[in-house]
């Protein structure tokens, strides 16, 4: 929408997204369903009428994840999402395609079959793996995106922030927000609240040094998983965000300071769910509960680290105008 484009309809399977996405997003519709399920005709409704047709999809990511590197997912029932999205494609033929992934999709066969699909459809198919710190975004975090066309060669997005020392950072994203203590909610806007840490933890995040691990802390903090041999090698939870630098990735568990590296730089806590939206570039009001409404910690932060960044989606979506108005469609 930030692009210009008309967005019409969202499809998701998990209902906490509609409220989101429909007050979010004026004129939009949701619905709520299996896209494995989806019949290609509910589409073709939602375009009618429209010049250019555009589908944008995301398989769920966990199946491509670096967790489950080495595996190959080509007869697996969790990477069926994406075949779905290419049957949908292959009955609807809109005009174009775009697809946003974890980088490491790209190493397995279902993605080559994906866009082999694509090509046999008469698409023109271009992908490859963007940094989101070269867009302005806040966040490390590499991602696979993918455009592929019906009027010829697409392009993918250029890069506004290449140099690291124009990299957005995380003071410059949270660092006038309301200060908060562990466990505390702004009594303002109720999703910038934090988790409560334990007392344990609570020693753990003043000892933790922004960028730094939990190899900085004294012996008796450190938990006894880190001190056997297999856990020596995980440096990347526990840790402080730097103000002038990147987040690290925003993900589903973006809230647990135990979870990654989500303490906040200077606060003796785990950002606030706000912090971690803002972070992922939604914008700083966005409503992801009903006002009155319990605030889910869990809940809310698999929204948020689920996201396609909307700034990411921002410049896919101008790619796709840019290429449309020069092929003269």
């Amino acid at each position: 929408m930030d692009a210009g484009l008309e967005v019409r309809l969202g499809i998701d399977l998990d209902k906490s997204c509609q409220y989101p996405y429909e007050s979010n997003n004026a004129g939009a519709k949701f619905l709520l369903r299996d896209v494995a399920k989806l019949n290609p005709s509910e589409l073709a409704n939602a375009w009618m009428g429209a010049d250019i047709r555009v589908l944008a999809g995301c398989a769920p990511c966990q199946p491509f994840s670096s967790y489950t590197q080495g595996r190959n997912w080509k007869h697996n029932d969790q990477w069926g999402l994406l075949l779905a999205f290419s049957h949908l494609v292959r009955k609807t033929k809109p005009d174009i395609v775009t697809m946003e992934n974890v980088a490491s999709l790209a190493r397995h066969d279902v993605f080559l079959d994906f866009c082999k699909t694509l090509e046999r459809q008469n698409y023109h198919v271009i992908w490859d793996v963007i940094d989101c710190r070269n867009f302005g975004i806040p966040q490390s975090r590499k991602r696979l995106v993918l455009i592929a066309s019906r009027f010829g060669k697409p392009h993918l997005p250029s890069a506004s922030h290449a140099n690291p020392k124009k990299w957005n950072t995380v003071r410059r994203a949270i660092g006038k927000l309301h200060k908060l203590k562990s466990g505390e909610s702004d009594s303002i806007d109720p999703i910038h609240v934090s988790s409560k840490l334990t007392l344990v933890n609570q020693k753990r995040i003043r000892a933790s040094k922004p960028g730094g691990t939990w190899r900085d802390w004294p012996a008796e903090l450190i938990a006894p998983c880190h001190t056997r041999k297999t856990g020596r090698t995980y440096p990347g939870v526990y840790g402080r965000m730097e103000w002038d630098a990147p987040s690290p990735t925003i993900t589903g568990q973006c809230y647990g300071f135990g979870n990654g590296r989500f303490g906040h730089p200077s606060q003796n806590r785990g950002i606030s769910l706000r912090e971690a939206a803002i972070l992922q570039t939604f914008p700083a009001r966005y409503a992801f509960v009903r006002p009155g409404e319990p605030i889910y910690m869990s809940g809310i932060g698999q929204l948020i680290g689920n996201a396609v960044p909307p700034r990411l989606g921002q410049v896919i979506g101008n790619s796709i105008r840019e290429h449309v108005v020069r092929t003269e469609h």
